[in-house]
């Protein structure tokens, strides 16, 4: 399912396609019909991990361009690409942060069960 996700595709049968558009996600597999939106609410631990990784890498960019260039750091360039890596990251992994929210909730937080439709 991992590789799946990677791929942007269905978490369950693999099927790509299952974006209509960079931030708009079907509501349901074209393939296999399995609905994305298992609950209301759903997308918020996507959003969570793309806030998340967006400010991970701001903070890697920025300590990492800190320690790096210590003593003369060049503040601007510094902040700019900090900037820069804040806008351009979350709207970047977007996509990528539904499937992969998609793969947690199936492997380990809401496995599939019987109650869950397909139809």
């Amino acid at each position: 399912m991992l590789g799946r996700a990677l791929r942007r595709r269905c978490p369950l049968c693999g099927a790509p396609g299952i974006f209509q558009g960079w931030f708009a996600l079907r509501p349901r597999c074209p393939r296999c019909n399995f609905s994305f939106e298992r609950e209301e609410g759903y997308w918020v631990g996507a959003l969570i991990a793309n806030i998340a990784v967006a400010e991970l890498l701001f903070a890697a960019v920025f300590l990492g361009g800190v320690v790096l260039t210590w003593p003369d750091v060049p503040w601007l360039p510094l902040g700019i690409v900090g900037v820069v890596a804040m806008v351009g990251l979350p709207v970047a992994f977007y996509p990528l942060s539904k499937t992969l929210w998609l793969w947690v909730d199936l492997a380990f937080l809401h496995p599939l069960d019987a109650d869950d439709s397909r139809s």
